[in-house]
């Protein structure tokens, strides 16, 4: 029920119960001459069934108008009563099934966008995203603007977006993209590095309005940080420029159907060991983006020389490719990670990501497992001590599925006794790797030995 039916229902009951009141008194002064507070005070008494007594004694027509008035009255309080409760219940009511209601279609959402934050660049992408068609929920924390959202007919989660339990529910495990339109870094920052943990396929954009928050946001999983003011200026100066005549066609810089995009530098390939402003040329792309020795670099120089391993970020279009660059951009592959200890988990996933794997976590042997059975993947870095099922246990039951033959399995271990060491390789693993602070390094050499194969 909307509030302006309920206010209505409300303002006439109420409207009712004052024209009886009025009446009364109106009555009261013509039959029995009352002044009009003793009219007014008869009529409440009489209305009410107080039974306080009369003013003055009641003449028998008086007293048949009481009988009315009782009659009248009491079916206008009851008439208010149920009013005002039936209208109040059911705005309750009606605000928790339509709640209900959104939870349910947002369980169903696939492929979708979440946006956090609904300000004034989300309400434009918002705009954008509803144009086209294409789903979406928001995350908004402030209670007024949630209703103008429920006013607009979006999807949108009541809460705050830094809050994993929120994104959970806005379907972060299945959706496609997400912007994270806070306006205050930190909050992006750590928006982002909850998303990337939760789906580390996941297409990630966040505002920047900071210069140097840019490459902290790209190191924290952000596929593109960009500042909404800058943007809009370089739109608005080269709308200006190319009315003018002073910026070409070919010059002008097009964002639509255009989205951002890392792209290895594989061995061999033309783009290794050539400068920045070379590949822009060959390319017929900006690069926005250089990773280079797990370091991310906003905008790199042009005579910056890119080796193989390094990934670019750059805007492609969206046109269908072809086969030559689908095989160049081949999908990460995918890496198990097995670890009871979420810190490490998530450092490690977000190091294994800057190598350009696709890592899949699991906290306990049996899922594990299961999840290497499930997907096969390139290798599984398995600790040795876990919950359920031990490091060894699960290298001794993939190698007795002849479907996993292909993945390689690494043991973590923080014991680095010789005997630990064979026992491992003799349950299966191609290596074991005793833990140490440099995490850094630990992955490094994981990721040299994957790639000497």
């Amino acid at each position: 029920m909307k509030q302006d039916s309920v206010i209505g229902k409300i303002g006439t009951a109420l409207c009712a119960g004052l024209g009886v009141t009025a009446l009364g008194t109106a009555g009261f002064m013509a039959i029995e001459g009352y002044s009009w507070p003793d009219a007014l005070y008869m009529t409440v008494i009489t209305i009410s069934t107080v039974g306080y007594g009369e003013v003055h004694p009641l003449s028998p027509a008086g007293r048949l108008f009481a009988s009315l008035l009782i009659l009248v009255g009491f079916c206008s309080l009851a008439f208010i009563g149920q009013t005002v409760v039936e209208s109040v219940f059911e705005r309750l009511w009606t605000n928790r099934m339509e709640t209900r209601k959104m939870r349910k279609t947002i369980d169903r959402l696939a492929s979708h966008f979440i946006i956090c934050g609904y300000g004034r660049v989300g309400e434009a992408a918002a705009e954008r995203f509803q144009a086209l068609h294409q789903p979406f929920v928001i995350i908004e924390r402030e209670q007024e603007t949630c209703l103008q959202l429920k006013e607009k007919g979006y999807l949108f989660i009541h809460g705050d977006a830094t809050d994993d339990q929120n994104l959970v529910r806005a379907g972060i495990k299945r959706a496609r993209g997400l912007l994270a339109l806070l306006n205050q870094d930190p909050f992006n920052m750590f928006i982002v590095l909850s998303a990337r943990e939760l789906n580390p396929t996941l297409h990630i954009i966040s505002r920047a309005d900071l210069p140097a928050s840019s490459a902290k946001l790209l190191q924290a999983g952000a596929d593109t940080a960009m500042s909404p003011l800058q943007t809009a200026g370089r739109r608005i100066a080269d709308e200006l420029l190319t009315a003018t005549g002073r910026l070409g066609v070919e010059q002008e810089v097009v964002e639509k159907d255009l989205t951002p995009e890392w792209i290895e530098v594989k061995a061999g390939s033309s783009m290794e060991d050539k400068t920045i402003a070379e590949i822009t040329a060959a390319m017929d792309h900006p690069v926005l983006g250089l990773r280079q020795r797990e370091k991310d670099t906003l905008m790199p120089d042009g005579d910056v020389r890119v080796e193989a391993g390094d990934l670019l970020l750059v805007m492609e279009s969206a046109a269908p490719e072809d086969d030559e660059d689908t095989a160049r951009r081949a999908a990460p592959e995918q890496i198990v990670i097995i670890d009871d200890n979420p810190v490490i988990v998530r450092l490690y996933n977000r190091l294994f990501q800057k190598a350009g794997f696709h890592p899949v976590v699991a906290a306990d042997g049996e899922e594990g497992l299961a999840r290497i059975q499930e997907l096969r993947p390139t290798a599984a870095v398995i600790d040795y001590r876990l919950p359920g099922l031990s490091g060894i246990e699960i290298c001794r039951a993939v190698r007795r599925d002849p479907a996993c033959r292909g993945c390689k399995l690494i043991l973590f271990t923080a014991d680095d006794q010789a005997a630990t060491h064979d026992e491992a390789l003799a349950a299966g693993a191609d290596a074991v790797v005793v833990k140490s602070a440099d995490a850094a390094g630990i992955i490094n050499k994981v990721v040299e030995m994957l790639r000497a194969e």
